[in-house]
């Protein structure tokens, strides 16, 4: 009989050592090395496995007819433009998200959608009774619907028990760290069990047309737990985002093999469920500060959906040595750059001030147009000065200064002029994509120092605000049109 062989592996990202350490080489990340069985999951003799010859497959050309593969709808409008369409037949899909986000009563939205379609929808969860989850069903007002369950964690009995009958056409897994099977000998959880379970999964779906969901847990950094080749193992990776104290929720699509990996759908928690939000423009916007220095509202694009956000920042002075620079649902390496090209050619000096930039609502923008919005916001706080209400920003911040053009201008200013903005701040090379129906008056910068200076000419730099503001209002240098408070503080 062979010998078991041990390993030491890590659990965050799947590196496997031969001896105890306290840090991980590959990741970084300390005590996360557990020790697990390795041994391969045959159990075929050595003699027999040398002596076995591969089958024959046909192999075929690249010209030929390739049908699409047929979609299943799932019935939720944000799920389906997120996943491409609906669930594909026999396709894997892994959804991530941090605790009490939302997932379960998503997916169980879903199955119940698909059950009262007239289609088989499983959902077997290793985490909650029975009796859980038909009281969150209740909650929703989906106990009326023929959803099969289960609890159980055991992936043979689970393949064994979905192959009797007909096929599912959608089957939930909750969760995949929960799951074990007989051919490894680990504890579940493990990376070893994870992946083994996850590929007994998968191919089931491969050969019963399934579409299957896998729930995975994300670690402190917001990863999905467990080794990055389950990632790669399924067809597709959806991340379940947003805050607890908001009511806001984002489904985002990391990976998808059958549609864009950068649409998003937009939920709004609520007592009976999750509700989808068809604008979620006008859901982000609700409670936006009319008036206020320091904010703008950002037009931006997500898959192909326009989204406008408002973005919020404040710039004080810090008393610490090095000025803090916080940055919640933008990238900060975006505003440290914007920082710079704001010191190095607008002459405004921030480096004895705290900054901070939140985008309000809990998305989180990943395109580089928030560039404009993001040195507008800034600015004004700084002076003092709230920009207009019914004006919209975007537009990409070169090195040198310069207001680069964005994607989709015209798709930005019809949602800006949908929800009754009147103009917009974009690159003055974009003029000629804006179209003539947008009906909002043009502001176009080719440069971001002469946003700076007209942001600044009506700021009340003393901080405090007076019944005349013109006594108060800073004027422009005529040789660089840098404000003239930037200069004579020789900041």
């Amino acid at each position: 009989m062979a010998k078991n062989a041990l390993s030491f592996v890590c659990q965050n990202c799947g590196a496997a050592y031969n001896r105890w350490q306290g840090k991980c080489e590959s990741c970084g990340e300390w005590n996360t090395l557990v020790e697990e069985d390795v041994t391969g999951v045959t159990t075929m003799p050595v003699s027999i496995r040398s002596k076995r010859k591969g089958r024959l497959f046909a192999l075929e050309t690249l010209t030929g007819k390739s049908n699409d593969a047929p979609r299943l709808p799932s019935g939720m409008t944000e799920l389906d433009r997120v996943t491409g369409g609906g669930f594909v037949r026999g396709s894997v899909l892994l959804v991530g998200g941090d605790p009490g986000i939302g997932k379960s009563t998503l997916l169980t939205q879903a199955t119940s959608l698909l059950a009262r379609a007239g289609h088989r929808a499983v959902y077997i969860s290793g985490e909650e009774a029975v009796a859980q989850v038909r009281l969150r069903a209740e909650r929703l007002g989906l106990a009326d619907t023929p959803v099969q369950l289960a609890a159980e964690t055991s992936v043979e009995d689970i393949v064994s028990t979905l192959s009797e009958g007909a096929v599912p056409r959608l089957i939930v897994i909750d969760s995949i760290q929960t799951m074990w099977t007989d051919t490894v000998e680990s504890a579940p959880g493990t990376v070893t069990q994870v992946r083994a379970s996850a590929q007994a999964l998968i191919r089931f779906a491969k050969k019963s047309g399934a579409a299957i969901i896998l729930v995975g847990h994300v670690t402190k950094d917001g990863q999905i737990a467990g080794p990055r080749v389950v990632e790669h193992m399924v067809d597709a990776v959806l991340s379940f985002e947003g805050e607890g104290s908001q009511q806001f929720r984002i489904l985002r699509a990391v990976k998808n093999r059958f549609g864009p990996t950068d649409e998003i759908g937009v939920f709004e928690m609520t007592g009976l469920g999750l509700r989808e939000v068809s604008n979620p423009s006008e859901l982000f916007l609700s409670e936006r500060d009319l008036g206020s220095p320091g904010t703008a509202v950002f037009a931006g694009i997500e898959g192909t959906r326009p989204v406008l956000v408002e973005l919020q920042a404040l710039v004080a002075p810090t008393t610490l040595g090095t000025p803090r620079r916080a940055v919640v649902g933008w990238d900060p390496s975006r505003l440290s750059m914007v920082l710079a090209v704001l010191e190095a050619h607008c002459g405004v000096k921030l480096s004895g001030y705290d900054v901070y930039l939140n985008v309000a609502g809990g998305l989180r923008i990943q395109e580089p147009a928030a560039d404009l919005a993001a040195a507008a916001a800034l600015v004004s706080s700084l002076v003092n000065a709230p920009l207009p209400t019914d004006a919209v920003y975007f537009g990409e911040i070169s090195l040198s200064g310069a207001v680069r053009p964005v994607a989709q201008t015209s798709a930005r200013l019809k949602e800006a002029a949908k929800l009754g903005f009147g103009r917009a701040v974009l690159p003055e090379s974009a003029r000629g994509e804006t179209g003539a129906d947008s009906g909002l008056v043009l502001n176009t910068v080719g440069g971001l120092t002469n946003l700076v200076a007209e942001i600044a000419a009506g700021g009340n730099p003393g901080g405090k605000r007076q019944a005349n503001p013109d006594e108060n209002r800073e004027h422009l240098s005529e040789k660089n049109a840098t404000p003239a408070r930037f200069r004579r503080e020789g900041r």
